[in-house]
């Protein structure tokens, strides 16, 4: 066949008039025709895209919507129950959640009961997952929050700390008389907390165009460089950061947020420069909390088998928390921060502030990145284990949804939140409509009950926060055991942890990308290659220094390179081929020009015969072994540099007499090397589809010109 062209089924062992031919078995492979009208592919491709018939229109209308295919099949008997106790329950702990969540975005509470509310309602009409929750993330929270405060302190709000006290710094004072300092000419037509949800969904507004231009580009691939020891620990880092800027409210704190690198260093050192001004009721009130918190979770961890749902805590908690400091008039006989007012029903829709797009246009790129890979992988995740299939591109589009349309109803961004997503799976949930209940469940909230929240402590939502962290923070606990399994991994999740905990999250992220890649780079260009030993009575070839009891062939030296041949590694190839064979090429050509060189001096002084003869037959040793075989089967691809280097690697052994085999070499590589010209006429180039037939042929061969030299 054409790709085989090159290779000889017959090596002929010329020797006077007789000539010897060596026969191996030969598999004839005949290779698919390439398609190399690229034109008329085109051409076919756009008439399927721009046909419109009225089949393709309702099957991209269903496609979007996947809510039209599994609705009208819904059964009432068989889901309906577990779907509306999912829901409730779901609901019941994402309140406290959604208004916990919302201090860490830098935003109001009733902004959060907001995202929750619609990000629900959004991903049951374009979502493919049945079970995942999607919703306030904490990690996505923090990053956004970050953006905020930082626009907020451009922006001049931040003048006003100056001039209010700690115990009259509610939720409640209005900005309108403060002018920002990059205005200087206007009054602001909003307060800080206006212009704070502004930043909050124009970035929102952009992460979610990114996700839906990812869906539409088809360019979700960029998720698999996040790989999941990488996700783990950009979350566990960003629970440190998360943890820090809730410790503030624990203690009843008034100190500036800081942003940017090394954020965390410079809150703990304000809060222990601070510390002398802890409020005591918050800390008392803190304290009481975790009390009742921690062990009841745990108690819901151990007992979830038994539990028909969890005990909702955290409602509880908050409930309690608001009637204790109602009745007991906590901020006026204590100062004690709390939420303030939380109006009921919805604000008028908005658009978002389209002159904030350059200042968050880059900040929503990692916001993006993570809200959609946690989003598919969760997607994947339980679609797995229970049985059918998701699409990750629709997935891109349903996030996308979830940030763009909520963007114009003051809400900040979402995400797949894997916490609320085993919760609704172990309490009964078969479809997204008991994403629908919970949505419903938040909006009964948003419409009468969210004013009576009015009292509750900020402390109290910082427990909440921080005590939800604790799947995070438990990742160290699997560290011996990630050590065991992958130290690579290891590495990677405590270099991101610790970029995204001690620089910053967007920083981290980046980090650790950037570390993952290196691995992979400096994992290749060192590989493994081992010699290779035949395992008896067999065909097989394996490592020598993994397995005992491995036979080598007279005279076969047989090479495995686990890892791509390229510009980054070949002279890594060619050194390891060298020190594993025990001959360098350059090195014995070298020795016998010496030589050559020496007995040519010496003859033409006509002395020191002796001497010349015993350095020749010194550098006349036989090698030990006339045939290399290199295993070919872990090499994935060869560049041009790879292909030049096994030229050389051929050419200089053939120059000692070692002839060099390749075996097991895929298609790509085969079709690499007759680009190449790797395989030239006149020259003993051999392709074998196994180690064991080029081991055979090199035996055959050396075996027939040792009988014809004898002749």
């Amino acid at each position: 066949t054409a790709e085989f062209s090159s290779v000889r089924s017959v090596a002929e062992v010329p020797e006077g008039d007789d000539a010897k031919h060596v026969f191996h078995h030969r598999m004839f492979l005949e290779p698919q025709e390439e398609k190399k009208d690229l034109k008329a592919l085109m051409v076919k491709r756009a008439k399927e895209i721009c046909s419109c018939t009225p089949a393709k229109v309702k099957d991209c209308v269903f496609s979007l919507f996947p809510i039209l295919q599994w609705l009208p099949k819904y059964k009432l008997k068989e889901c309906l129950l577990g779907d509306l106790m999912s829901g409730v329950i779901v609901g019941v702990l994402l309140v406290p959640q959604s208004i916990a969540y919302s201090l860490l975005a830098g935003q109001e509470p009733i902004y959060g009961l907001y995202t929750s509310f619609f990000a629900g309602i959004i991903y049951s009409v374009f979502g493919t997952s049945h079970h995942i929750s999607v919703g306030i993330f904490g990690a996505l929270c923090l990053m956004v929050g970050q953006v905020v405060d930082r626009e907020v302190q451009r922006a001049g709000y931040d003048l006003e700390a100056a001039t209010v006290s700690a115990h009259t710094d509610t939720v409640m004072q209005v900005n309108t008389t403060i002018v920002p300092l990059n205005q200087t000419s206007q009054i602001l037509l909003c307060d800080k907390t206006c212009y704070a949800i502004k930043v909050g969904a124009t970035m929102t507004f952009i992460a979610g165009v990114y996700q839906v231009a990812m869906g539409f580009f088809q360019v979700g691939f960029v998720s698999v460089y996040l790989s999941d020891s990488l996700l783990s620990g950009f979350v566990t880092g960003a629970s440190f950061t998360i943890l820090t800027s809730q410790a503030k409210y624990l203690l009843g704190l008034d100190i500036p947020r800081s942003s940017g690198v090394g954020s965390v260093i410079t809150t703990w050192i304000n809060i222990f420069r601070n510390i002398h001004k802890t409020n005591i009721c918050d800390l008392i009130t803190s304290f009481l909390c975790f009390l009742v918190l921690i062990p009841t979770k745990e108690l819901n961890e151990r007992f979830k088998s038994r539990l028909k749902a969890p005990i909702p805590i955290e409602l509880a908690v908050v409930v309690a928390a608001t009637l204790a400091s109602h009745l007991g008039k906590l901020r006026e006989t204590y100062g004690s921060s709390i939420a303030g007012e939380i109006p009921t029903g919805f604000l008028p829709p908005r658009p978002p502030e389209w002159n904030l797009i350059p200042n968050v246009a880059l900040d929503a790129i990692p916001i993006a990145i993570i809200g959609f890979a946690i989003t598919v992988s969760l997607s994947e995740m339980f679609a797995k284990k229970h049985g059918y299939t998701v699409r990750a591109n629709q997935e891109m589009y349903a996030i996308g949804f979830c940030n763009i349309i909520p963007s114009f109803f003051h809400c900040f961004t979402t995400s797949a939140a894997l916490a609320k997503t085993l919760v609704k799976e172990s309490t009964g949930c078969r479809t997204q409509i008991s994403g629908i209940v919970t949505s419903l469940l938040i909006l009964i909230v948003l419409l009468v009950i969210a004013p009576l929240f009015y009292s509750l402590q900020k402390c109290v939502l910082a427990v909440i926060t921080i005590v939800n962290l604790r799947g995070a923070l438990r990742k160290f606990k699997d560290l011996p055991k990630m050590w065991h399994l992958s130290r690579v991994d290891t590495i990677i999740w405590i270099v991101t942890m610790a970029s995204s905990a001690l620089i910053s999250t967007e920083i981290g992220l980046l980090v650790g990308v950037c570390f993952s890649m290196l691995c992979v780079i400096f994992r290749t260009q060192k590989p493994e290659a081992p010699l290779l030993g035949w395992v008896a009575e067999s065909e097989t070839y394996e490592s020598l220094s993994a397995y005992k009891n491995l036979q080598t062939k007279p005279g076969v030296m047989v090479f495995r390179f686990e890892a791509p041949l390229y510009y980054i590694n070949k002279e890594c190839f060619k050194s390891t081929l060298y020190k594993q064979t025990g001959v360098n090429p350059a090195q014995v050509k070298a020795a016998k020009k010496k030589a050559a060189k020496r007995m040519l001096r010496h003859k033409e002084m006509g002395s020191g015969g002796n001497q010349t003869s015993i350095s020749l037959e010194l550098v006349s040793e036989p090698l030990g072994f006339h045939t290399i075989v290199i295993d070919c089967c872990a090499v994935q691809f060869l560049d041009t540099a790879g292909i030049r280097t096994l030229k050389e690697v051929c050419k200089d052994y053939k120059e000692i007499d070692v002839q060099v085999l390749l075996a097991q070499c895929n298609p790509s590589v085969r079709s690499s090397l007759i680009r190449g010209e790797f395989f030239k006429e006149g020259e003993d180039h051999l392709l074998f589809h196994s180690v064991h037939h080029a081991v055979d042929f090199a035996l055959g061969v050396q075996e027939h010109s040792g009988t014809s030299a004898s002749k």
